[in-house]
């Protein structure tokens, strides 16, 4: 079976109770991700929507949730699945089929999927509003419509709405994944625990004559280890100059004595995903000019993280990390001038050009808002995980810094809970401080 698979059907049930219960008397229609080809006959590997995982647990694709509420603190759900298969079990695995995924995932009925649309107007004849939200799945909801269509038709005669009022519940099933539960909170912490066993095996395994995608084998073989059955999104592993290229994806260049490696992976556990970045030296030890870089964006990043508090704006670390890289600018002999005054004008911006934070869970950058309705900063809560991420880049012909500093690239990343007591690091495992790293990258394998 599936390692997507979370049968805890209490679970899932609250989570679509309490769902159900602020979205109103409606159906809620929900389809998984569908299976793609990559190329050929090859699929790319299947992985839930994480709306889908969420609220149901259910790993497999061509699924549908219908869900609604039949009395406060009540609903009823029917999870529309593949049937058993035995001929295509063979090729593709056990599939939960209907007895299985009645029992397992918590719904009060489970159908085939083929009855899905056979059944659908019976289901949107019931409900005046319909919880759907358009423009994930296009030939979904192409379909959908024509239902509606049909529908509308065969009592054209009384003149019905073409459609049930159609809102889109993604808010508030975003409102709800924001803010982590216990399973969550241990998915999250799993996924910290897997993808510092991968840094720390990079860091330990790293050296000259390597090429990039070697140490990326050695990271996510590590990641595997711990149970993670992929990672969270396509790891990042750029040495030298390359680490001024924020989406580097190429992971082949030949790594040379004197190089410094940014590396930005994490493993998903769970459905759950870590983000991690760490920047080393794959000879072991620091220059003195990467040493001042690092030590000027772990300096932001630790102030950074400081200010994750309860009722903060979600952007106060960024706001905080862009003080102190200034600050480290200055130093380093890159900028000139007041720290007000250059933060004013953005000179920070051809070194530090992206953002500090994003909403972290099921999804790298995960779902939740930023802003309220009227434009301004949402404030930390409570259960919510964000990252926090300073950087600093100096392009190899960058005329505008001291010849030193070109080529390197730093960039330090961590996940943050926001909880009562303060900031918790799920990551901390992670070496970070210098000596921490250089202790790290200089350790003999176990192996």
């Amino acid at each position: 079976m599936s390692r997507d698979a979370l049968q805890d059907p209490d679970l899932h049930r609250r989570r679509r109770q309490r769902l159900l219960d602020e979205l109103g008397d409606g159906l809620l229609l929900l389809p998984t991700a569908a299976e793609t080809l990559r190329n050929g006959d090859v699929h790319h590997e299947f992985r839930p929507g994480s709306d889908f995982q969420y609220l149901t647990g259910f790993p497999e694709p061509e699924a549908i949730l219908a869900a609604w509420r039949t009395a406060k603190g009540r609903h009823r759900a029917i999870l529309f699945v593949r049937p058993r298969d035995p001929a295509r079990e063979i090729w593709d695995g056990k599939r939960h089929g209907l007895i299985g995924a009645k029992k397992a995932f918590g719904v009060d009925e489970a159908r085939e999927f083929g009855a899905f649309w056979r059944d659908l107007p019976e289901l949107l004849a019931a409900h005046d509003r319909l919880f759907h939200r358009l423009g994930a799945y296009a030939n979904f909801d192409r379909r959908l419509l024509d239902c509606c269509k049909g529908v509308a038709f065969r009592h054209r005669r009384r003149q019905p709405p073409q459609h049930p009022t159609i809102t889109d519940p993604g808010p508030a099933i975003a409102g709800q994944r924001a803010r982590k539960d216990a399973q969550e909170l241990a998915g999250l912490r799993a996924a910290a625990a897997a993808t510092a066993a991968g840094h720390v095996a990079a860091m330990r395994e790293a050296t000259p004559g390597m090429h990039e995608y070697e140490v990326q084998a050695v990271l996510e073989a590590e990641f595997r280890r711990h149970g993670s059955p992929r990672n969270g999104y396509p790891s990042i592993v750029a040495s030298g100059a390359n680490a001024c290229v924020l989406h580097y994806h190429e992971n082949d260049r030949l790594m040379r004595r004197g190089d410094l490696l940014l590396i930005d992976a994490g493993a998903e556990v769970g459905g759950l995903t870590a983000d991690v970045t760490r920047t080393f030296p794959i000879s072991g030890r620091f220059s003195p000019a990467q040493a001042a870089v690092y030590r000027a964006v772990l300096r932001a990043q630790l102030a950074g993280i400081r200010a994750c508090k309860v009722g903060a704006t979600w952007d106060a670390a960024h706001r905080t990390c862009i003080r102190w890289l200034t600050k480290g600018l200055v130093e380093l002999g890159v900028l000139h001038g007041r720290i007000d005054a250059l933060i004013a004008k953005g000179a920070f911006r051809p070194w530090y050009m992206h953002g500090t934070t994003h909403w972290l869970g099921r999804d790298v950058h995960d779902v939740g808002a930023y802003e309220d309705a009227r434009g301004r900063a949402e404030r930390l809560r409570a259960g919510e995980v964000l990252t926090v991420e300073p950087g600093l880049y100096f392009g190899r012909r960058d005329r505008k810094v001291p010849a030193e500093l070109r080529g390197i690239g730093v960039r330090i990343e961590d996940d943050i809970l926001i909880t009562a007591a303060g900031p918790e690091v799920l990551t901390a495992a992670v070496p970070k401080s210098v000596r921490e790293v250089e202790a790290a990258c200089q350790s003999a394998s176990p192996f």
